[in-house]
Formats: C-alpha cells, sequence, structure tokens
C-alpha cells in the first residue's frame, strides 16, 4: 500500500520537485499550496491538489479532513510552505515579521498539531520540517527569515524528542543556495524594505552578489528532493540533512569559526 505524503508549498521549488519525484517513486502525494494552477502538472502524474493558505485555520483544517476522509491516514506531512521577508530588521514591518513567523513557523506548527493525533493512532509516521542553513548562520538584511528558521530548528528538535515514543520520525532538511524563485522574492522584499535609506547601500551590494551568480553552479531544487527521498527511505534517519555539500561546509564554518572572526568574514564579503 503505497504511502500517503501532504506537503506544503508544492506550487514550484522544493516542494514542487519533492511532489513530483515521491510520485514517481510510488507514494500517494497531496500537494497544496495557494497556487493550485501552478499544481496541473502534479495532478496529471496523479497526485491530489490541493488549496492550502498556511496562514487559515480553516484551510489547515479541511486539508487534513480531506485527507483522511479520502486516505483514512496520512503517513507523511512535509512542511515546506515558506518565503522571506528580507528587509533590515529596523526597517521591516512587525506585521511583516510575524506574517513571516506566521508562515514560516506557527502554520507548520499547526499543521503538525492537525496530524500528530491521526499518525500516533496509526502507531507511526514521518515529519519533515524544510529548515536551512539560514537556521544556523545569519546574514545582514535577512533578520526575520533567519529567526523563524533558528525558531524551526528548535521547535523540530523539541518535537522529535516529544514524538519518538509514538514511533513518529521528525527530519530535519537544512538546504544551502540552491536555484528556486525563491530568491526573487527575497530580493523584492528586500528592495521594497531597505532599498533606500541608512540600509540602502548594503542592500544594493547584496543585490549585486545575488546578480552576479550568488547560486552559479548550486543544484536545482530536484538535488533537495532526492535528500527529502533518501531521509524517507531510511530506516533510522538522521535527525538533519544538509544539502547540498556546500550547506555542510558553510554550517562547519560557523562551528569552527569564532562570532568575530565569522563577522568580519561575512562583512568582507559584503563590502560592508
Amino acid at each position: 500500500m503505497a504511502k500517503i505524503a501532504l506537503i506544503t508549498g508544492a506550487s514550484a521549488g522544493i516542494g514542487y520537485a519533492a511532489a513530483e519525484l515521491l510520485l514517481k517513486n510510488g507514494y500517494g502525494v497531496y500537494a497544496g499550496a495557494r497556487r493550485v494552477g501552478k499544481m496541473k502538472d502534479l495532478g496529471e502524474l496523479g497526485g491530489k491538489v490541493l488549496a492550502l493558505d498556511m496562514t487559515s485555520e480553516a484551510s489547515l483544517v479541511a486539508a487534513v479532513e480531506t485527507i483522511y476522509k479520502e486516505e483514512g491516514r496520512l503517513d507523511i506531512l512535509v512542511n515546506n510552505a515558506g518565503f522571506g521577508a528580507h528587509g533590515a530588521v529596523e526597517d521591516v514591518p512587525l506585521e511583516e515579521a510575524r506574517r513571516q513567523f506566521e508562515v514560516n513557523l506557527f502554520g507548520l506548527a499547526r499543521l503538525t498539531q492537525l496530524a500528530l493525533p491521526h499518525m500516533r493512532a496509526a502507531g507511526g509516521g514521518t515529519i519533515v520540517n524544510i529548515s536551512s542553513i539560514a537556521g544556523k548562520l545569519s546574514m545582514p538584511a535577512g533578520g526575520w527569515y533567519h529567526a523563524s528558521k533558528y525558531a524551526l530548528e528548535a521547535y523540530s528538535d523539541a518535537l522529535r524528542l516529544e514524538t519518538a515514543q509514538f514511533g513518529i520520525k521528525v527530519i530535519l532538511i537544512e538546504p544551502g543556495p540552491v536555484r528556486t524563485e525563491w530568491d526573487n522574492t527575497a530580493l523584492v522584499n528586500l528592495e521594497k524594505y531597505s532599498g533606500s535609506g541608512a540600509y540602502g547601500p548594503l542592500v544594493k551590494r547584496i543585490t549585486e552578489k545575488f546578480r552576479a551568480g550568488y547560486r552559479s553552479g548550486a543544484p536545482g531544487p530536484e538535488a533537495v528532493a532526492e535528500v527529502i527521498l533518501k531521509a524517507l527511505r531510511a530506516e533510522r534517519p538522521s535527525a538533519r540533512y544538509a544539502v547540498p555539500f556546500k550547506a555542510s561546509l558553510i554550517i562547519f564554518l560557523k562551528w569552527l569559526l569564532p562570532d568575530r572572526v565569522l563577522d568580519r568574514v561575512i562583512r568582507r564579503a559584503l563590502g560592508a
């Protein structure tokens, strides 16, 4: 019997790639996102498409109820939906910062709350939370996004310890530089909130770095999808998977270098 997975943020990037790969490997997939039209091809592959808004209680409840009505179970939850409210922490309105946490953490946590009782009753399940190396290392003009991912790391660690007794696995995926449309959204927000004013020169340098090919040579979202599949297939998965190798290297340098030295490296790289 095919395992049933719900993947959030499945209209593009990592979520779309993961949904496509799982479908091709025999999983039953419910693909959730606000942009339903962008998931048409997943439906043609045999996936079930759901309208899903991570900031709406009604939408989250409806998604879980639909899956249990149709399938009677949910084996895998891939919490992928997220965005970057980039800009200097001084500039980003607190309303937008709260929305950042609502999507990247609280919506994820609420969906997990809805799924857990069913997984517990079934005697097990797997929750995959898509974090980022941004949850390990902070860069200027991304403070609220980093904060949401740092919080997700801590949340996931606690969840893993709490649910292990019920046979429920909690896995963190920590992507580094990967080519997705996420960058475009982040850069739009960056320009919107901090493109002028005191942080304007810094934002200009950051934008130039991205436009000059910060992610040149970086793999596409398919590389992350492959790691998700690997983790799901593992009998005893690791708590964390960093992808690609460059992400592991960045995390190692964060561990190795004193804060003062790392700050100097980052500022020099950005000309700050």
